[in-house]
């Protein structure tokens, strides 16, 4: 398979914060929809863009705990929307499509992980259901307003896409759950949703991207134990970090994602997974952790995955 996963040499790194991408780069009269953009790396791309010129967006699945989060940003607009039940996306949509305002930046950020075994809806597995499946609804139901915008679509995968590609026999996992892997599924879902909508948004001038933010440790670390994280060398067992080498901090790991929506030097771009604010390399045989996994841009899978994302959420702007 040909690939275009090759860096371009955009001068940025792992050390990158979102502000240093952000250099010279007015979003004046722009608006961005941020999920997730209360929290985490989410909340440090949401001061980004705001501080930028932009407006954002940010629909929230806590509502108040977001107006806590941004209160003193300027330039955001708080919503309710959770993304693991689609009549609440669907009213946010709703909700924003009749403001008959138009869309520059998407950026998917909201996520779950590792989490026990949840079901949502009519019996979704949840990471699957809330990580893919609810942004895949969002964007379908946006879209009049994304193509007016001629927009940029950012998915935020993670290396989590290395643990497992689609399981097409049972993607809601029916049975011998195993929440990495399926956090890694979704992660792979994330990537294939921005091949495929990049294929279908192009000539719209809409452009998707997906991406690995970093290693960095936010409340996305809800669901694991104090144990599992000592178990893995990520923190002692008072909770402190014990090799800040391998970790960004949330404004390093919200830059990936704010170049994706932002940069000029990816004009005429699209459909490919960046990580440390450039476009990454094929993952090497050796099974190290870096790169992009073959079965993630599949182009023939990520069709695959819109026909089964839009026959379980009832939802394509590009049907018929």
């Amino acid at each position: 398979m040909t690939t275009a996963q090759h860096k371009i040499g955009s001068g940025f790194g792992a050390k990158s914060t979102a502000d240093d991408v952000l250099k010279g780069i007015d979003l004046t009269g722009r608006l961005a929809v941020v999920t997730g953009g209360y929290s985490g790396i989410g909340l440090e791309t949401t001061r980004a863009l705001t501080k930028a010129g932009a407006r954002v967006v940010v629909p929230a699945r806590r509502p108040d705990t977001a107006r806590e989060a941004v209160a003193g940003i300027d330039g955001v607009e708080l919503d309710e929307m959770d993304l693991g039940d689609l009549e609440s996306v669907r009213g946010f949509a709703d909700r924003f499509l009749a403001s008959g305002r138009t869309v520059d930046l998407v950026i998917d950020s909201a996520g779950i992980m590792a989490c026990p075994e949840t079901r949502v809806g009519p019996g979704w597995e949840a990471q699957f259901a809330t990580n893919h499946l609810g942004h895949f609804a969002l964007v379908n139901r946006l879209w009049p307003a994304i193509a007016a915008g001629g927009a940029r679509v950012v998915s935020v995968s993670s290396t989590g896409h290395h643990t497992s590609g689609i399981r097409w026999d049972d993607v809601h996992w029916s049975h011998d759950y195993d929440k990495w892997e399926a956090y890694g599924q979704a992660k792979t879902a994330n990537v294939l949703f921005a091949v495929h909508l990049d294929r279908l948004g192009a000539d719209h001038g809409v452009r998707a991207f997906a991406l690995h933010p970093g290693g960095i440790l936010t409340p996305l670390q809800r669901h694991l134990a104090t144990e599992e994280m000592v178990e893995r060398g990520w923190i002692d067992e008072d909770g402190n970090m014990l090799h800040p080498e391998l970790f960004k901090t949330p404004e390093q790991g919200a830059a990936t994602q704010v170049w994706a929506a932002t940069s000029p030097q990816l004009d005429g771009l699209g459909g490919v997974y960046l990580e440390d604010c450039d476009i990454a390399e094929p993952a090497p045989a050796d099974g190290e952790r870096v790169g992009v996994k073959e079965w993630a841009i599949d182009p023939d899978q990520a069709a695959r995955l819109w026909k089964l994302s839009a026959d379980l959420t009832g939802v394509d702007a590009f049907a018929g």
